[in-house]
């Protein structure tokens, strides 16, 4: 069970409005929030001439506010110390998350980079993994934004989610192999038109949460965690 705040007994599954504690009820309550504030969400980023960290924070919150009271609020501001992750990925330090979210926001800000490396900037994001849960379905909504404005679309709903999570946990491992952007270069298509974009990803497979759990691995003050981080991320930023 994933329990970051260590009171899984008394606040229920990640401190959720409810206090529920069966994470599939919650995962079913994620996804009917998703699909209802989705509209909100992307307009909220066609407003915006440039994306910043803010606005990530913001289209989470937008997201997920009914079934957290943290929504919008990332790792570093709400468990600074905890190292987190899912298999055998680890995520960035609490306190690199934003600098991981702007690279990824600048590279993807340039029409000819984005268009070149979709796959990179996604898995800075990934890798910055802000949130406690909804990560993947906020970072999916800001970077079909970026597409959007460097000319071309993603089809998404050719993509396969086995096969998409292996290329993403890859991508956050070993970057510089570009397995993402390998993967990702079988579904670019033509830009479409910002009406279509609700339908389309809330038909993507496995947008409903339901994926393998995050987990703890333990606080950054031990000193063999803090170790262990080091040595995954001097590995992952390692060029050949």
């Amino acid at each position: 069970m994933f329990d970051p705040f260590s009171d899984f007994e008394t606040e229920g599954y990640l401190r959720n409005k409810f206090g529920e504690k069966d994470p599939d009820v919650i995962r079913e309550l994620e996804h009917t929030m998703f699909r209802a504030g989705l509209d909100d969400a992307l307009a909220y980023l066609s407003t915006k001439a440039q994306l910043t960290y803010g606005d990530f924070l913001a289209v989470h919150k937008m997201l997920f506010s009914e079934v957290y009271p943290w929504a919008g609020k990332d790792r570093y501001e709400l468990l600074p110390d905890k190292a987190i992750s899912k298999a055998d990925v680890k995520f960035c330090h609490p306190q690199e998350i934003e600098r991981s979210i702007e690279y990824g926001l600048s590279l993807g800000q340039d029409k000819a980079v984005m268009s070149e490396r979709p796959g990179e900037v996604m898995g800075l994001f990934a890798y910055g993994h802000p949130f406690l849960d909804g990560n993947g379905r906020t970072m999916l909504l800001i970077h079909t934004e970026l597409c959007y404005r460097a000319g071309f679309s993603i089809e998404w709903e050719k993509t396969a989610k086995t096969d998409y999570l292996n290329a993403l946990s890859q991508e956050i491992e070993k970057p510089r192999e570009r397995p993402l952007d390998r993967y990702l270069s079988q579904f670019i298509g033509e830009t479409r038109s910002r009406d279509s974009w609700g339908g389309s990803i809330g038909s993507i497979e496995g947008l409903d949460g339901q994926s393998e759990m995050n987990s703890v691995d333990g606080d950054y003050s031990d000193e063999q965690v803090s170790r262990e981080y080091l040595a995954y991320k001097l590995e992952r930023e390692r060029i050949d």
